[in-house]
């Protein structure tokens, strides 16, 4: 029942290629110095940072200081990213970002989850169970919302602040609550942006 210290560093670097792990070495140190540099500058900074290591990012990124993005090479993201303040976006398991995405304060994002069903080895020794997480065109998720892995988000859904998304949604619903569910539609007008 006991995890070992050493046999749980054995499987992080075992699920991870020499280039995933450049790259998880990259963002932490870097990321930590570009994360709290402020105004137009710092935004610009982390927008060509972000596009150096994203599996894809197309154009320009609006990441606020604060924001914490890692496992960046499973991360692919269309025109117009925003991410706020204090919001967490994981990509371990593969995340597929659309256009016009906006990510609200303290929201988090994740594609993937700890393992809880192996054996009797403890949580922590058990590993990560990759979940793509697929986020369509003009979507927002608002403050402090948190989307699970393995979903999507059809295009123009709005989720509601503080709401916890477990099922996909679809097309131009307003989601909210916890569990998330439909408490709204949306007009499709903007369906033409690109």
């Amino acid at each position: 029942m006991n995890a070992r210290p050493a046999d749980v560093i054995r499987n992080f670097f075992a699920a991870h290629s020499r280039r995933q792990l450049a790259s998880l070495w990259v963002e932490e140190y870097l990321g930590a110095l570009l994360r709290s540099l402020p105004g137009f500058e710092g935004m610009w900074l982390r927008s060509k940072f972000y596009q150096l290591l994203f599996r894809h990012l197309e154009g320009f990124a609006f990441i606020y200081p604060g924001a914490r993005i890692e496992h960046c090479h499973g991360i692919s993201a269309g025109k117009c990213l925003a991410i706020n303040a204090g919001a967490f976006v994981s990509g371990r398991g593969g995340l597929t970002l659309g256009h016009h995405v906006l990510i609200g304060p303290n929201a988090v994002v994740v594609s993937s989850q700890h393992r809880w069903d192996l054996d009797e080895r403890p949580i922590l020794a058990q590993g990560h169970r990759p979940e793509p997480t697929t986020i369509g065109d003009d979507v927002w998720i608002g403050a402090n919302a948190v989307i699970t892995p393995g979903i999507t988000l059809a295009t123009g859904t709005v989720v509601a602040a503080g709401a916890v998304v477990t099922k996909s949604t679809e097309p131009y619903t307003i989601v909210g609550g916890i569990p998330a569910s439909v408490i709204g539609h949306r007009p499709q007008a903007a369906a033409g942006l690109r």
